[in-house]
C-alpha cells in the first residue's frame, strides 16, 4: 500500500498589524514567525497605513523565514491559506496579495480563511511530541480581542454561529482606551495584566451594562472609568501613580465579570459544558484564572491556548487551511478582502 503523503500547508496572517507566516506539516506545527509593528506604539494604537506600509516591508522575509525554520522547499508546499478577513482592509490587500501571486507561481490551490474562525481553531494546532487538549464538538468558544468579544457555539471548523456579541466595542479594546487614559502607554493588555496582579479588584466599581440576551457592551465602561478617572484626578493629580494597581485590577475585574457572566449564561442555555476561550485577551491572567474557577464550580472541561496562539498568528490559518484542504474547500483568485466582522 502506497504511503500517505504529508500536506504541508503555508497560512499568511496580515489582518492588522502582526506579519506572520507559518508551515504545518499536516496538522503538525513546523514554524510560526511572527514580525511585530513597533511604529504604532508612539501613537497609542494601531495606524491602519502605517501598518500596510509595514505588510509590505515584512512579508517576504517572513514567508522566507517560515519556510527556511520549517527545513523545507517552497516547491513542498501543498497549497498557501491566507487571512481573508475581517481586519483593516490595506492589512488585508498585502497578505491577500502576496498570498495570491504565490500561490499562483507555484501552481497550488488557494485557501482564503476567516480570521475569526483562525483564533477558535487554535485549540486544534499539534506540535511535535506534544498531546493537545482537543475540544470536541460541539463546545462554546469566548472569542475575545482587541476588536471582537464574541460567544460562539463550535458545531464544526467549518460551522461557527455566534450565540452573542459586543453591540459597540470590544473587550480588548476598552482595556486599550483605559491604559491610554491612565498614560500607560500601548498597547494595554500586558501592562493592566502587570498592574493588575498587584492590585485590589474590589477597590474601585464602574458601570457594568445591562444588555439582554448574551450580547454584550462595554462602551459604558469607557465612559464610566473615564468619567471617574476625572473627578478623582481633580481632586489629587497625583491620583492615577498613587492607585494605579487598584485601578487595572479593578477595571480587569470589572471586564472579566461581564464577560463570564454571559458566558455562564450560553453555558446554562446550551448545556454545552465543553468551553474554550481564544483571541488576544484570552492571554490576560483574569481572565485565565476565572476560567479555571469556572471550571471548578460549575464542571465545565476548559480548553486555554498557549500565549503564542493567542495574538494574531499564521499558526491559526495554517490549521484552518488544512481542514479546508481536505474537505477540496479552495478559493478562486478573483476572491476579495473582506472587513466586515462575520464568521461567514
Amino acid at each position: 500500500m502506497k504511503p500517505k503523503e504529508d500536506i504541508y500547508i503555508l497560512g499568511i496572517e496580515s489582518s492588522c498589524d502582526d506579519t506572520s507566516a507559518a508551515v504545518l506539516r499536516n496538522d503538525t506545527l513546523l514554524s510560526n514567525v511572527t514580525s511585530s509593528q513597533e511604529v504604532h506604539r508612539i501613537y497609542g494604537g494601531v495606524v491602519p497605513e502605517l501598518a500596510s506600509r509595514a505588510h509590505q516591508q515584512n512579508i517576504v522575509p517572513v514567508v522566507d523565514q517560515a519556510i527556511k525554520r520549517a527545513c523545507i522547499t517552497k516547491e513542498q508546499l501543498s497549497a498557501v491559506a491566507f487571512t481573508r478577513g475581517p481586519g483593516l482592509m490595506g492589512s488585508l490587500l498585502v497578505g491577500t496579495s502576496f498570498a495570491k501571486g504565490f500561490a499562483r507561481s507555484l501552481k497550488i490551490p488557494l485557501i482564503d480563511v476567516n480570521h475569526l474562525q483562525g483564533h477558535v481553531m487554535a485549540h486544534f494546532i499539534k506540535e511535535d511530541n506534544d498531546v493537545p487538549h482537543i475540544p470536541p464538538f460541539p463546545f462554546l468558544c469566548l472569542l475575545v480581542s482587541g476588536g471582537n468579544s464574541q460567544i460562539v457555539k463550535v458545531n464544526a471548523y467549518n460551522d461557527m454561529e455566534i450565540l452573542g456579541q459586543t453591540i459597540d466595542d470590544a473587550a480588548g479594546e476598552a482595556i486599550d482606551k483605559c491604559s491610554k487614559v491612565m498614560g500607560l502607554g500601548y498597547p494595554g493588555g500586558p501592562i493592566i495584566d502587570k498592574l493588575a496582579r498587584q492590585g485590589n479588584p474590589k477597590a474601585f466599581s464602574f458601570a457594568e451594562p445591562n444588555i439582554s440576551g448574551l450580547d454584550y457592551s462595554f462602551s459604558g465602561l469607557k465612559t464610566s472609568f473615564l468619567y471617574n478617572l476625572q473627578k478623582w484626578v481633580n481632586n489629587d493629580p497625583n491620583f492615577i501613580e498613587h492607585h494605579k494597581q487598584d485601578l487595572a485590577a479593578s477595571l480587569e475585574f470589572t471586564i472579566v465579570d461581564i464577560l463570564m457572566k454571559k458566558l455562564r449564561l450560553a453555558v446554562q442555555q446550551t448545556q454545552i459544558k465543553h468551553v474554550a476561550v481564544a483571541g488576544g485577551v484570552s492571554a490576560n491572567n483574569g481572565l485565565r484564572n476565572a476560567f479555571y474557577k469556572s471550571a471548578e464550580e460549575y464542571g465545565w472541561t476548559i480548553y486555554i491556548p498557549k500565549f503564542s496562539y493567542t495574538t494574531d498568528n499564521a499558526a491559526m490559518i495554517a490549521i484552518t487551511g488544512y481542514y479546508k484542504f481536505l474537505d477540496r474547500m479552495f478559493c478562486p483568485i478573483s476572491k476579495p478582502a473582506f472587513s466586515k466582522v462575520t464568521f461567514e
